[in-house]
């Protein structure tokens, strides 16, 4: 491991001697964890509220694993940027399954179909989100000024989820649904849990490949968000998508846990947009002062712990007066 020891703001964060093989080692291990959960759901069965938390558990499990597995190889520093980046990606991807609630609810997708939908939107999502961190810490390490463009995006973005609106997701439906009828015809009606079909010798998409557009269409923004935002904590791009791909793969299983449940989280989208602010302002002012990534945790962890409390004592006194 060698840490920077320039003037640059960089130098701050841990810089890692990442080879060849620490990236193709991580990347079989994503591959066969996701190769397990296709597996695992290759019968299209509806999950239950029980095997949702069970599987949603084990996800955090292994990346809280990882976290371990880059404490003893490179150190506390590197434990701190990776669990920072998690945490942050964990959190603000539960965003994202109250927005994947109402873009099923929109095209109806049924639920035992729904996990299908979700595995190849999250496997897309992969791909994109490393396109995002090379492309973003290649720019943040040649152009400083980019660090204050990233983060007032941060900000009125956080203020924009503070805002939050109910059809959140709509939007993003109507534009990709009209950009893929451009490309091939789409049907109506379901044909099992085909994403294409063929009719009259020509390939036609069913209602699935729709939402699997709005799906990763809508990932695309979210990114806009979430991968600055873990840059904020981390520069070393290695940490930076492992912390992402370990909070992403487990959004199935907490879509299929959590999906129902926003209105028993009040102060959710209070706390994510609290939590894009303050990493902004960090983001913002960090090539003059660096926030130690200890504290930026422990300042997100209290956000989040702060927002779960409140819901279950407001959740509580509604219950109560009626």
């Amino acid at each position: 491991m060698n840490v920077l020891a320039t003037s640059d703001s960089s130098a701050r964060f841990v810089d890692l001697d990442i080879e060849a093989w620490h990236w193709g080692a991580l990347v079989v291990v994503l591959v066969a964890m996701l190769t397990v959960d296709l597996l695992r759901h290759r019968d299209d069965k509806e999950p239950t509220p029980k095997s949702a938390l069970l599987e949603s558990s084990v996800w955090v499990a292994c990346g809280l694993a990882f976290s371990v597995v880059v404490l003893v190889s490179w150190g506390s520093t590197a434990f701190s940027e990776y669990l920072s980046g998690y945490v942050i990606e964990k959190s603000l991807s539960v965003d994202n399954v109250f927005v994947w609630a109402i873009i099923f609810s929109s095209f109806a997708i049924p639920l035992r179909f729904q996990h299908r939908v979700l595995f190849w939107g999250i496997f897309g999502a992969l791909v994109l989100r490393l396109a995002f961190i090379l492309a973003g810490t290649t720019l943040i390490s040649r152009f400083w000024w980019l660090l204050v463009t990233f983060g007032l995006i941060l900000i009125a973005s956080g203020v924009k989820i503070i805002r939050h609106r109910d059809d959140e997701g709509k939007h993003e439906r109507t534009g990709a649904v009209r950009l893929l009828g451009k490309i091939i015809p789409v049907q109506s009606e379901f044909s099992g849990h085909h994403f294409l079909v063929r009719k009259a010798g020509k390939w036609v998409a069913t209602p699935l490949l729709a939402a699997l557009v709005v799906v990763e269409v809508t990932d695309v923004v979210f990114a806009v968000d979430s991968v600055p935002a873990v840059l904020a904590v981390s520069r070393e791009p290695f940490l930076v998508f492992a912390s992402n791909a370990f909070a992403i793969l487990g959004l199935r299983a907490l879509y299929f846990l959590l999906g129902d449940a926003k209105e028993r989280f009040h102060y959710l989208s209070h706390a994510l947009g609290a939590i894009l602010i303050f990493v902004g302002i960090k983001m913002t002012a960090s090539h003059w002062y660096h926030l130690p990534t200890e504290i930026s945790l422990a300042v997100i962890i209290v956000i989040l712990t702060a927002a779960i409390v409140f819901s279950i004592q407001k959740t509580k006194r509604e219950q109560l007066t009626t």
